[in-house]
């Protein structure tokens, strides 16, 4: 599928990995409509990469507010022929820590935005893509693509959660690719290692040096234009479907 004239919805697409997916449709001639928790900051994004984007808030863990935020964005665009998921939150806690069990809440809120969030925002999406007019001899009509992390592979310590919710994303690309099949909508998922994003950039170097050592070449975090490359050469090569691909310079996480 090429990008030109070709619409997408990206989750947190106000900044990081979403907003450089953003910059690059828009670069190659699509349409972007930024979903983001923080409106604020996507209002000013969408400003910023011009007319192309359009920026709907929306809180992707919550079924009402993911559905009038793709209502929103199909009113304005017409239609939706791809779904990047970049929305996604961090965590930090033991199984047990020294003030006892991690509490149930703080690990439900990480899957309910990570993983739930997740499927509810591409299930819209999906539902949306089966009007779309089938598009070349594949007769495609979109392609949905999801990030997960390498620590849904190898999860350090203090990683429950996170990789937890990660584990599930990888897990679910095969089923939605085989449950997608027969209406030309494909699905796949990026792993993406450590990377320049707002959820890194005010660490610490005693966090950032030990992580950029563990990563074989090049020795350093990756950059959003390189998540961002990978999405359109998934987007634009039909016979990526059903795999997970991880995007981390040959890193391989130690427990801590």
């Amino acid at each position: 599928m090429d990008l030109g004239d070709k619409v997408a919805v990206v989750t947190g697409g106000a900044s990081g990995l979403g907003r450089a997916t953003a910059e690059r449709i828009i670069a190659n001639g699509g349409k972007v409509a930024l979903l983001d928790l923080n409106e604020d900051l996507a209002k000013q994004t969408a400003t910023e990469l011009g007319e192309n984007a359009r920026a709907f808030a929306c809180n992707v863990a919550e079924e009402s507010s993911a559905e009038s935020a793709i209502e929103a964005a199909l009113s304005a665009f017409s239609a939706i022929h791809i779904n990047v998921n970049c929305a996604g939150i961090g965590s930090a806690a033991r199984t047990v820590g020294r003030d006892g069990p991690l509490p149930l809440r703080n690990f439900n809120l990480v899957i309910q935005v990570n993983l739930i969030g997740t499927f509810n925002t591409l299930r819209l999406c999906a539902a949306a893509m089966q009007g779309n007019d089938p598009i070349g001899d594949d007769g495609e009509r979109g392609v949905i693509i999801n990030t997960a992390s390498v620590a849904g592979f190898e999860g350090q310590i203090g990683q429950v959660a996170y990789s937890a919710s990660k584990g599930g994303v990888i897990g679910m690309t095969l089923p939605i690719a085989r449950d997608l099949a027969r209406d030309g909508i494909r699905c796949c998922t990026i792993a993406p290692g450590i990377f320049e994003t707002p959820m890194m950039s005010g660490a610490p170097d005693r966090v950032r040096l030990p992580l950029i050592e563990s990563v074989q070449f090049p020795k350093r975090l990756g950059e959003p234009t390189e998540y961002a490359q990978l999405v359109q050469q998934i987007v634009e090569n039909t016979y990526f479907n059903g795999q997970t691909l991880r995007l981390d310079g040959g890193i391989r996480m130690a427990p801590r």
